[in-house]
């Protein structure tokens, strides 16, 4: 009998270690024992220690988790990429990304509820909804979107990192430095990684106001989007569905670091914290993104700069201040980590889901593999890193909206009053088969070939609308699902009982 931390409630709970398990299990129980590395996976967090009622400190907590995560350099590409990509003017691009982030944000928010209720990961919860196979599907996709997620975060850091340096240091340096942060705090597990998010949003708002008060009497606020009619429309759809599958991506984990918050927390509140740490984290960075990208027609040090890369028009934009502008740069650098921590940690255990022996690999070995792949990523393609973000968000954006209307679906038609054996989430003979909704994946899927707008291949549907076409592969496999889905998951439970 040991005693053990609750990392969120700050109180001890007993449990009873047993030395069983593989090598590397007995290893990583060592490290939980002496050095507080977290050690369990995806293994259900019990109610015995989630005992206790919320305090105002939990929810604050919710909050700085997403608002951390979301306040980084990285979200300057998403509000960029209006203007740059999509011709859109400032105000046109601030309000679709206004309501497009919301609109996201509100999905991973009711995720996010599930981590609370059951004290299951959110992969973990895709066996309830999606079934014990299919999920094995949407961890795969949680893994390859994480792994895109952070090759992103290192390409930016490691470019305002060389920029600072005036190009002395390769990309490659900064690349290394910041998934080595990372890779410590995702690793070492909850119990730093919730201090750390908890506080790494602070120097990041004092930067960002600075960048405001240097930069942005250079927007161009005036000048409307290009285009007309159904061509314009068609820019102004895409952009609104990709600003919405940005943080629409964190639905695939949102739930993986409630799971030891108290059960009896207020799901509604948990909805509300998390909306509200995604859409105030991303909005304050992407409409400076938009600022700077709408300022590169009048501003020919900016444009020069932004031919460079990301970095160096950051620090170009602040230039007026200089070394205190490039220690505010270094700032935004470092604090990238606090957007790769999270996804790095949930993709540790989404590849605990795809097979029972990767079960039993502890999470901090998948960790550290994450950050050894998406490093090599990086370094391999620092240089194409628009292209690589915009291809990525869509695809994000994609899976998620079918997996997000399977979940609703399952939720409040089919367990609304069958309920959630949470404590089975492990048991084959309860978890449903997932014909139902392997099935209507694969369907959703096909809505989205037919309307999506990629620079790889624009589907029919998305030809009808303007010159440009319009992204709507994430509506269209959304609403097909969603027709799909209920009927054959009747049949189902009809015949297979489960």
């Amino acid at each position: 009998m040991i005693q053990k931390w609750n990392p969120i409630s700050f109180t001890t709970y007993t449990i009873t270690r047993h030395r069983s398990g593989n090598r590397l299990e007995r290893l990583a129980n060592e490290f939980d024992e002496h050095f507080g590395i977290e050690a369990r996976g995806i293994e259900r967090v019990p109610d015995y220690m989630r005992a206790g009622k919320p305090t105002t400190r939990d929810y604050v907590q919710m909050w700085s988790i997403w608002f951390s995560a979301n306040c980084t350099a990285t979200q300057f590409t998403a509000g960029i990429l209006g203007p740059v990509v999509f011709g859109l003017g400032f105000t046109d691009a601030t309000l679709l990304c206004t309501f497009g982030t919301i609109f996201g944000a509100m999905c991973s928010a009711y995720i996010s509820t599930f981590g609370v209720i059951s004290g299951n990961r959110t992969m973990v919860v895709a066996r309830f909804t999606m079934g014990y196979w299919p999920s094995k599907l949407a961890a795969l996709f949680n893994i390859v979107i994480n792994v895109g997620y952070g090759l992103i975060d290192c390409i930016v850091s490691g470019q305002i990192l060389s920029a600072v340096s005036g190009g002395s240091m390769s990309p490659v340096v900064g690349v290394v430095i910041t998934a080595l942060t990372t890779w410590f705090v995702s690793t070492f597990g909850i119990k730093l990684f919730h201090p750390y998010q908890g506080h790494a949003w602070i120097p990041q708002v004092a930067v960002l106001f600075i960048l405001i008060g240097c930069a942005s009497p250079k927007f161009d606020t005036v000048t409307s989007s290009q285009g007309t009619g159904a061509t314009v429309a068609g820019d102004r759809l895409s952009y609104f569905f990709l600003t919405a599958s940005v943080p629409l991506g964190w639905a695939s984990q949102s739930a993986d670091f409630y799971v030891y918050f108290p059960k009896s927390c207020n799901k509604y509140l948990v909805f509300l914290m998390t909306t509200m740490g995604l859409v105030l984290g991303k909005l304050m960075v992407e409409f400076l993104g938009i600022g700077l990208a709408t300022g590169l027609s009048t501003n020919p040090n900016w444009a020069a700069a932004f031919d460079v890369s990301l970095g160096a028009l950051l620090v170009e934009a602040f230039s007026p201040l200089g070394t205190f502008g490039h220690f505010c740069c270094v700032l935004l650098a470092v604090g990238i980590c606090a957007n790769m921590i999270p996804s790095t940690y949930s993709t540790g255990l989404s590849f605990q889901l795809l097979d029972n022996q990767a079960e039993r690999i502890p999470r901090i070995f998948w960790c550290t593999l994450t950050v050894v792949i998406y490093v090599v990523c990086a370094i391999a393609g620092y240089r194409h890193l628009l292209t690589i973000f915009n291809n990525l968000l869509a695809i994000i954006g994609y899976w998620i909206a079918i997996y997000m209307v399977i979940t609703i679906q399952e939720h409040l038609i089919f367990r609304r009053k069958r309920g959630w054996a949470w404590d089975q989430w492990d048991n084959k003979k309860y978890l449903p088969v997932g014909v139902a909704a392997f099935t209507s994946f694969c369907i959703g899927w096909v809505g989205v070939v037919l309307a999506m707008d990629q620079t790889y291949f624009v589907g029919p549907i998305a030809k009808l609308v303007g010159e440009n076409g319009a992204d709507m592969g994430l509506p269209c496999g959304a609403i097909l699902t969603a027709i799909i889905f209920p009927p054959l998951r009747y049949i189902e439970l009809k015949y297979l009982k489960r």
